[in-house]
């Protein structure tokens, strides 16, 4: 019996990652496993590497190495982050070779104390592009005012680019408006516009956790009723949104071209909320030229006992999305004012882990140094 996770690519047509990295699953073959079970990409962040860094001993050998070479902290922590990313490249390689470049892809993000500003952001991209020095890295751009001509200028340079916390539609557009107008931008200078690759990354269960929050204050049973269902009728209608701006004439002409959709990728999909099920947000968001980045908990339990049916582009299911979606606003959520609140709260969270990893480390070093 093949695993689920094989066969949500091979029947279903959407590629499994893994929303983890550290340096144990390189040294132990764990992602090697993982990638044999069907996993097609990796996903990183700061905060997954603050967990990785600070809660192993798995880097004191290099950073000691790399401080007592003379290293600043923060050089020393991108040195070991890209270490990690490259190794992680090179496990993903035959993925990306039979995918014709597809998939395989490792995502690492920009310094998180860039996301408001486009000139950092743009240099960030190239340095880390090039220090990776692989095929199949994807580098994460945050989906903020200031990321988005970032985003039009990296892919227009022919760069593969993840474009990561999305919480709305409108944002949403403007992302594949980047990517579009990036591709016409390549296009226009002779380049191939067949090479980059890009996927926009929704995060999921943040939504339901905030929206539910604000639908348990109004406490009224409409509201009440609707608790749990805001994320997934995002999710339904941002891969219908991809569907409708993914064709027509002025993509059809980069197409022609070669060049690649820039898929949906759905993240954060571990239920934060006990009382929803454990695969909700991997069942529910089920279809073609799609992404989802799973923890390794969610992985375990769809492939344990997920629903591996087609579920995120049905009439029906639309047609549900777009009633959640007209019933919020009717009891009073605001779903623009939660897409601010949680933008604003993801870059804080991520600049939070890089600061807080970086006073480890510096503490780290001093010790040494001592």
């Amino acid at each position: 019996m093949t695993d689920l996770l094989h066969d949500l690519h091979a029947i279903q047509g959407q590629s499994p990652w893994v929303d983890n990295l550290k340096r144990a699953y390189l040294h132990d073959g764990t992602l090697a496993r993982l990638v044999a079970r069907g996993v097609r990409g990796v996903t990183s962040n700061p905060s997954i590497f603050q967990k990785a860094i600070s809660g192993s001993p798995d880097y004191d050998a290099q950073f000691t190495s790399l401080v007592k070479a003379g290293a600043a902290t923060e050089v020393a922590y991108w040195t070991m982050v890209i270490d990690d990313v490259r190794d992680a490249c090179d496990v993903l390689r035959q993925v990306y070779d039979d995918s014709n470049g597809a998939d395989g892809y490792v995502s690492l993000e920009v310094s998180p104390t860039a996301a408001e500003d486009t000139p950092r952001t743009e240099a960030a991209a190239r340095e880390l592009r090039g220090r990776v020095d692989r095929p199949n890295v994807m580098i994460k751009i945050p989906a903020t005012i200031q990321g988005i001509p970032a985003i039009q200028t990296m892919v227009g340079e022919g760069r593969d680019i993840n474009v990561t916390l999305i919480f709305s539609l409108e944002r949403y557009e403007q992302v594949i408006d980047a990517y579009i107008s990036g591709l016409e931008d390549l296009a226009e200078r002779g380049g191939d516009v067949s090479a980059p690759a890009s996927v926009g990354s929704f995060f999921i269960s943040r939504v339901d956790t905030e929206v539910d929050r604000r639908l348990e204050k109004l406490a009224t049973p409409p509201a009440l009723a609707l608790r749990g269902q805001a994320a997934i009728a995002q999710g339904v209608l941002a891969n219908h949104l991809a569907r409708q701006r993914f064709s027509g004439p002025r993509w059809d002409k980069l197409a022609a071209k070669g060049a690649k959709m820039q898929r949906p990728l759905w993240a954060s999909t571990s239920t934060k909320n006990p009382a929803y099920p454990d695969t909700l947000y991997v069942d529910s968001l089920i279809g073609p030229d799609t992404v989802n980045t799973l923890p390794e908990a969610t992985i375990e339990a769809f492939a344990d006992h997920g629903t591996l049916a087609r579920s995120v582009d049905s009439v029906p299911a639309i047609a549900r999305a777009q009633a959640t979606w007209t019933a919020l606003g009717e009891v009073g959520i605001d779903m623009d004012d939660v897409a601010r609140t949680l933008e604003g709260e993801g870059v804080a969270s991520f600049v939070k882990s890089f600061e807080e990893l970086l006073a480890t480390l510096e503490a780290r070093a001093h010790e040494l140094a001592g």
